[in-house]
């Protein structure tokens, strides 16, 4: 019975974050971006302890691999779509409908990453939790940042843009520490560092503006200086 429980486990967790993921669509959908970006990184949590678990408990299957995808999709493929596709709708139209081509490549990453055995610690091409954190960040933000007639598509052009790192061959150092040596984890530091520099930065403007949804920003920011801080030290790696 014991055992039966432990190998449940994970799959339990990743069926958390594939709910996650569902129930922040529904949000994005009634127009609740804040709720949907919870329930996003309530997703990532989720994500984050279900392959933890199976590797602990030392329970990996073949199932789980499969569902991980699945719920992957959901979380930071479908739902930060539909959230910018929501988003747009009210100034561009059904052009809008151009953002879902993210749940397409979120979904051909997620394929290209089970198939592909050169990402065990980190990553080629952008994962689809940052991607997802970014966009669902960003259209929590107050629509004076669309309120001309090119941003909506400078938009759209960036999340064209973001599916090209998602199936790039651009390396991307993952958040996974064996040890807590500053040798063999400087990048991961330092990234983190940059972060809490972010987030601080952000919060304080936001409280002296009164407007605390411009603290989201604070996950833009630090996504973008993920992607930034990768191709820095690009040229460095072996």
């Amino acid at each position: 019975m014991a055992n039966i429980i432990t190998r449940i486990i994970p799959n339990t967790l990743t069926c958390g974050n594939l709910v996650s993921g569902c129930i922040a669509t529904v949000f994005a959908l009634s127009g609740d971006a804040r709720m949907a970006l919870l329930w996003i990184i309530a997703g990532a949590v989720f994500d984050f302890f279900d392959g933890a678990s199976a590797r602990l408990l030392r329970v990996p299957s073949p199932i789980g691999v499969e569902l991980d995808s699945l719920a992957d999709d959901i979380t930071f493929g479908l739902a930060p779509s539909m959230m910018l596709c929501c988003y747009l709708r009210p100034v561009i139209g059904w052009w809008c409908l151009l953002a879902l081509v993210m749940a397409a490549f979120s979904a051909l990453r997620l394929a290209k990453f089970n198939l592909d055995k050169r990402q065990t610690s980190s990553f080629i091409g952008l994962a689809t939790p940052p991607n997802a954190i970014f966009w669902a960040s960003l259209t929590c933000m107050p629509y004076a940042i669309v309120d001309t007639d090119w941003m909506p598509w400078v938009m759209i052009g960036m999340s064209f843009l973001s599916c090209y790192l998602l199936i790039s061959e651009i390396p991307f150092f993952g958040l996974k520490f064996h040890n807590l040596t500053w040798r063999d984890n400087w990048r991961a530091y330092l990234f983190l560092i940059g972060c809490v520099v972010i987030i601080t930065f952000c919060v304080v403007r936001a409280c002296q503006y009164g407007h605390p949804e411009l603290a989201t920003f604070a996950g833009c920011a630090c996504i973008l200086w993920y992607v930034l801080y990768n191709l820095i030290t690009l040229p460095s790696r072996k």
